[in-house]
């Protein structure tokens, strides 16, 4: 693993919320909203220019990554949160998905990401998100 880092996800006011800790963290907040996004998101997305699609905050060692729900999709305050995982390789990458995921719940596939990762989301069996990114220099980015 190349490294873990935590994904919260907000309901509107993800832009707010990482401004806030940014400057707690003295670190500038990179922010791509959904009106940026790629163009096979919904219309509804892209039609939210004010919801944050990825925003990353990097103080030292540590990274936060957060965003805000699609338009319409539920938000349960104390469940917006997720551990994402860099994988060094497609083996690591295959290997902690399956093994995360047994007895568990895939909410997304491993795939191609726009950003040019495999990308893919679970909730494990005992209810954490996971989040597995895997980026090799040939991917991109």
């Amino acid at each position: 693993m190349r490294a873990t880092n935590t994904y919260l996800t907000f309901d509107g006011n993800c832009r707010e919320a990482m401004t806030f800790y940014g400057k707690c963290l003295q670190a500038e907040p990179n922010f791509t909203p959904f009106s940026a996004g790629p163009a096979e998101m919904p219309p509804a997305a892209k039609a939210a220019p004010d919801r944050i699609l990825h925003v990353e905050l990097a103080s030292g060692p540590m990274v936060l990554m957060a965003s805000d729900t699609m338009p319409g999709m539920p938000f349960r305050q104390g469940n917006n949160f997720s551990i994402c995982i860099d994988c060094e390789s497609q083996a690591e990458i295959d290997r902690l998905f399956a093994a995360l995921g047994e007895n568990g719940q895939i909410t997304m596939p491993l795939q191609d990401a726009f950003w040019g990762a495999l990308f893919g989301m679970l909730t494990d069996q005992f209810g954490i998100n996971w989040m597995f990114n895997f980026r090799e220099a040939s991917r991109g980015h």
